[in-house]
C-alpha cells in the first residue's frame, strides 16, 4: 500500500508580492502524476491548504481541481486543517464528499474516527487551537497549551488504534520539538509555548505532521513533509517535494522523497554594489527569485535599478553596510541656522550615512523648493484677495 504525504500547500500565496499560484498549480499535475505513476492509494494533506481563512476565489478554484484529479488518477484525499485554513469554510459538506473519496476533518468531535485505506487507519487530526473553548470542551482539558489538546487527541487515536491492525497513520498540523523552523510558518505559540514532545505521537506506525515547511524526520517515525513551494528565502537550500510512504507486507513504513517541480529558483547574493553586479559566481542567480544585500559603508544611490538589470527577478533589497563610513554629526546640529537647501542637502547626506547630494540632486532640490515657494506665495495671494472682496 502506498500513501503520499504532503502538507503546507497555502494556496492563494504571494512570495514578496508575487503571486505563488502558477507554481502551485505546477505542483497538482506534479503530484497528478506521481498518484498515477506510483498508484498511490491516497493522498494525505496534513493542514494549511489554504495560506488564509478566506482564500481567493482562484485558490479554491484550484483546490477544487487537484482532488478532482487525484481523486479520477485513483486516489483517495484526506485532508485535515491547518492554523491558516478556516476549519468552517474547509469542512463544508465534508460528510458528502467523504462518499467520493474526499475526506476533510476539521471538527474535533471527529477525532479518533479513522479514515480505513484497505487496512490502514488514518486518524487526521484538524488543528486544535489550545485557547477555543470548542477544543479544550471537546477534548476534555483544562489546560490550555498544544501539549495538553494534542495529548487528549492521540488519547483516542490510541484508544481506537488498539481495535486496528498495525498499519496506524496520524495526521496532524503542529509543531514538534526539535523540529527545525523557516521564516514562512506563521506562529502558534500559546502563552510562549508551542512545541509538543515527540512522545506525544506514540501508539502509531506514522505521524505525518504539517506546519513547519523543511522537509524533515525529527523522530525515527515522525515527519514533516515540508511545503512543496519555497515561501522566504530562508528555504533556499530546501529540498522541496512530498514523502512516499510503502506500507510493506510486514508492517514497516518505508519512506523516499519525491522531489517537486522548482518553478522558479531561490538566491541569495551577498557584497558590494560593484561585486554584485560583475562577480560572475552569481550568473546562476539571474534567472532566479533573488534576495540581494548589500554591503556598502555607504548606501548607493540608484541600487536596486542597477541590480534589476542584472537580475530581473529581485524582489527583496536590504542593506548590511560594513566598514567605515564618512563621521557624522547630529542632525540638530546639521539643521542649526541653516538655509532650507542646505537642510535638504543635509538630509540627503544623512540617510546616506555621509555621502552628500551630487550637482544634479542639488539643482532638484533648488527647483523644488523654489516651486514649493512659489505655490506657498500664490495661496498666500489668493488669501488676501478673498479678504478684500469680504470687506
Amino acid at each position: 500500500m502506498k500513501l503520499l504525504h504532503t502538507s503546507d500547500w497555502h494556496l492563494g500565496r504571494s512570495f514578496h508580492g508575487v503571486g505563488l499560484l502558477d507554481a502551485q498549480a505546477e505542483f497538482v499535475d506534479h503530484l497528478v502524476t506521481t498518484v498515477r505513476d506510483e498508484s498511490v492509494d491516497a493522498v494525505l494533506v496534513a493542514g494549511d491548504v489554504y495560506d488564509r481563512a478566506l482564500p481567493p476565489p482562484d485558490a479554491v478554484r484550484l483546490l477544487s481541481e487537484a482532488v478532482t484529479r487525484l481523486i479520477d488518477a485513483g486516489s483517495q484525499v484526506i485532508i485535515s486543517s491547518g492554523n491558516h485554513d478556516s476549519a468552517i469554510r474547509l469542512g463544508f459538506a465534508s460528510d458528502l464528499l467523504s462518499r467520493a473519496g474526499l475526506h476533510i476533518r476539521s471538527d474535533p468531535g471527529s477525532i479518533g474516527a479513522p479514515v480505513m485505506v484497505g487496512d490502514a487507519a488514518v486518524y487526521p487530526l484538524p488543528y486544535l487551537e489550545p485557547a477555543a473553548s470548542s477544543v479544550t470542551e471537546e477534548l476534555g482539558v483544562d489546560t490550555r497549551t498544544h501539549t495538553a489538546v494534542l495529548g487528549a487527541a492521540m488519547d483516542r487515536v490510541r484508544a481506537d488504534a488498539e481495535t486496528r491492525g498495525p498499519r496506524t497513520i496520524a495526521m496532524a498540523h503542529c509543531f514538534v520539538g526539535g523540529g527545525a523552523t523557516s521564516d514562512s510558518e506563521r506562529d502558534i505559540s500559546t502563552g510562549g509555548v508551542a512545541m509538543v514532545p515527540t512522545g506525544t505521537f506514540d501508539g502509531v506506525a506514522y505521524a505525518a505532521l504539517g506546519h513547519l515547511h523543511g522537509s524533515q524526520q525529527v523522530a525515527e517515525t515522525i515527519r514533516y513533509s515540508g511545503s512543496p513551494i519555497a515561501m522566504s528565502f530562508s528555504e533556499t537550500h530546501h529540498t522541496k517535494g512530498t514523502l512516499l510512504l510503502d506500507l510493506d507486507a510486514d508492517d514497516r513504513v518505508r519512506v523516499e522523497q519525491v522531489a517537486a517541480p522548482v518553478h522558479r529558483s531561490l538566491a541569495q547574493v551577498r557584497g558590494t554594489l560593484e561585486e554584485v553586479l560583475a562577480d560572475a559566481r552569481h550568473s546562476r542567480a539571474e534567472d532566479a527569485w533573488v534576495q540581494v544585500t548589500l554591503t556598502d559603508p555607504i548606501r548607493p544611490v540608484g541600487a536596486l535599478e542597477q541590480i534589476a538589470r542584472r537580475f530581473p527577478h529581485v524582489l527583496q533589497l536590504r542593506f548590511d553596510p560594513q566598514g567605515e563610513a564618512l563621521p557624522e554629526r547630529s542632525y540638530a546640529a546639521k539643521v542649526a541656522r541653516r538655509e532650507p537647501l542646505d537642510v535638504c542637502c543635509d538630509f540627503v547626506e544623512d540617510v546616506r550615512r555621509g555621502a552628500g547630494a551630487d550637482q544634479a540632486e542639488t539643482r532638484l532640490l533648488r527647483d523644488a523648493l523654489e516651486a514649493g515657494r512659489a505655490a506657498r506665495g500664490d495661496h498666500e495671494d489668493e488669501g488676501r484677495t478673498r479678504e478684500r472682496g469680504a470687506a
